[in-house]
């Protein structure tokens, strides 16, 4: 008997070893190694190159229209999502499932499809986008529509941190505040906005990291214009399919940047997380 068990402890030693060098070559496959490989390029030549690339015009206006972009839509998207989830936990109407699988569909369906569909609607022969252009604005092909199209595809992340947060709070918090003859604004200030505060940071960091590596839908209604419609990751695709070493390498350099910054947001959103499961 204890020979067979010690036989069975063996196989499940053996297995479970096998499991972890298949789960650990897959990592460094498809994660450690592009890594590597992107930190290797970038820096083949030194410093000095990686320097110049970062302080060309081209560089800094795309970093600014990427921080400019990424920020806007971030802020819209928890503006969007805190609202919404408030809406659709504490209120019942007509159409709230309908509503609520509406958001989602954005992250459903090709970024492709999204920039195509903006255009479809607000571009010049749009379904508002010439009434907008008579008025002087213009939304495809420049930033709004770049700030558009960041939105719809990071929509939902605020919001699908925020509902389980609020639907496990219940409301008896805020019906006794509401007894002591606190208002809707005061309600929401002292006792929703503490109680969600780590669930929207957390849907706050992954909005921010979905909208800085937006590339499909932002390609399509931005045109990726050099220092006027191109972000980061327009940057990096441009410089990319260019000829020559000097191309190259602003390539490395800004997906070097953008890897640094996904890392960064990475390390936040880990040290969130235990912090959003205690609340």
């Amino acid at each position: 008997m204890d020979a067979r068990v010690r036989r069975a402890r063996r196989r499940t030693t053996r297995t479970a070893w096998v499991l972890r060098l298949v789960a650990i070559g897959y990592v460094l496959g498809l994660v450690a190694l592009p890594v590597v490989s992107v930190v290797q390029h970038t820096f083949a030549d030194g410093l000095a190159p990686v320097w110049d690339v970062l302080t060309s015009d081209d560089f800094l206006a795309a970093l600014r229209l990427t921080a400019v972009v990424a920020g806007i839509a971030t802020v819209l998207n928890t503006v969007f999502g805190v609202g919404m989830g408030v809406l659709l936990v504490r209120y019942r109407f007509w159409g709230r499932r309908f509503v609520s699988a509406v958001i989602d569909l954005p992250v459903s369906i090709s970024p492709i499809v999204v920039g195509v569909a903006l255009i479809l609607v607000y571009g010049t022969y749009g379904w508002f986008g010439g009434a907008l252009e008579d008025a002087g604005v213009r939304v495809i092909f420049s930033v709004p529509g770049m700030v558009l199209a960041t939105v719809l595809v990071s929509l939902p992340l605020v919001l699908r941190e925020v509902v389980p947060t609020l639907e496990e709070a219940g409301v008896e918090q805020e019906q006794a505040a509401q007894s002591l003859g606190a208002s809707a604004w005061q309600r929401f200030w002292r006792v929703t906005l503490p109680t969600i505060r780590w669930a929207l940071a957390y849907g706050v960091a992954l909005s921010l990291a979905r909208s800085l590596g937006e590339f499909g839908a932002v390609r399509v209604v931005s045109g990726s214009v050099a220092g006027e419609s191109q972000t980061l990751t327009l940057y990096v695709n441009d410089s990319y399919q260019e000829l020559g070493a000097d191309a190259q390498r602003q390539a490395f350099a800004a997906a070097f940047v953008l890897m640094a910054i996904a890392v960064a947001l990475i390390v936040v959103i880990a040290a969130l997380r235990p912090k959003e499961e205690r609340s």
